[in-house]
């Protein structure tokens, strides 16, 4: 591919896709891009990577398209009181775990961690989260949105009616946002919610789909993050 920046505009979305190997690009690198991150306590708007890192943008609305999308589930052995400390066993796809000190393998089906009454208030010790590579507006590189626990019911169902339109997710421009919301126990907290915007022209599917290829091909390469 061409190492050349093609835009479209359309309905006030730029998309931009460069056609740039990204495997080639990172070849002995450790694969990491920018995270999106969810607020806590019942927050309404994201914290989105900025040109200073120190200093993220604020926004309660993003417009993306889906490139990718897969479950991780991330153990702390104590509490994750934030940072970038990775977590001390990880999988990225619910089904085989790694322990981060010595490479021990589990299987997450049956590892006692990722059984009810594991964690606390009868949960699992284990999350299961949900990692979703987007596009943004104006943007030729993905960044990672992880959606926590209590926002994969509801991302379930939204998938389930694009596959019932014969439809994939990197198909659409797909609307972010955030609610408030409450638990059980009565703990408050962030729920992302996802909409539908508009399905992309055939122009602006043709243009996304080399980097959809590209991020399911390194997708299990990227590292997982403290907050993941």
């Amino acid at each position: 591919m061409k190492n050349e920046i093609v835009a479209v505009k359309e309905n006030d979305f730029a998309l931009a896709t460069v056609g740039l190997n990204l495997g080639e690009e990172m070849e002995g690198l450790n694969m990491t891009f920018e995270r999106i991150k969810v607020p806590a306590g019942g927050g309404i708007a994201y914290e989105v990577p900025s040109d200073n890192p120190d200093e993220p943008d604020s926004k309660k609305e993003i417009r993306a398209i889906i490139l990718h999308h897969h479950p991780v589930q991330t153990y702390y052995a104590t509490e994750y009181t934030g940072g970038s400390v990775p977590p001390d066993c990880s999988s990225f796809d619910s089904k085989r775990g790694i322990n981060r000190e010595d490479g021990v393998v589990y299987d997450c089906k049956t590892c006692d961690k990722n059984q009810f009454g594991s964690g606390n208030n009868g949960g699992k010790a284990c999350k299961a989260k949900r990692r979703i590579f987007l596009l943004l507006e104006d943007s030729a590189l993905p960044v990672i949105l992880t959606l926590p626990t209590s926002s994969l019911n509801d991302f379930s169902k939204f998938i389930t009616r694009i596959v019932g339109k014969q439809k994939k997710s990197y198909q659409f421009i797909t609307k972010f946002t955030l609610k408030k919301d409450q638990n059980a126990g009565g703990i408050t907290y962030s729920k992302v919610v996802v909409a539908i915007e508009r399905e992309l022209t055939d122009a602006e599917l043709q243009g996304v789909l080399p980097m959809v290829e590209q991020v399911k091909a390194m997708a299990v390469s990227v590292q997982p993050a403290g907050d993941e």
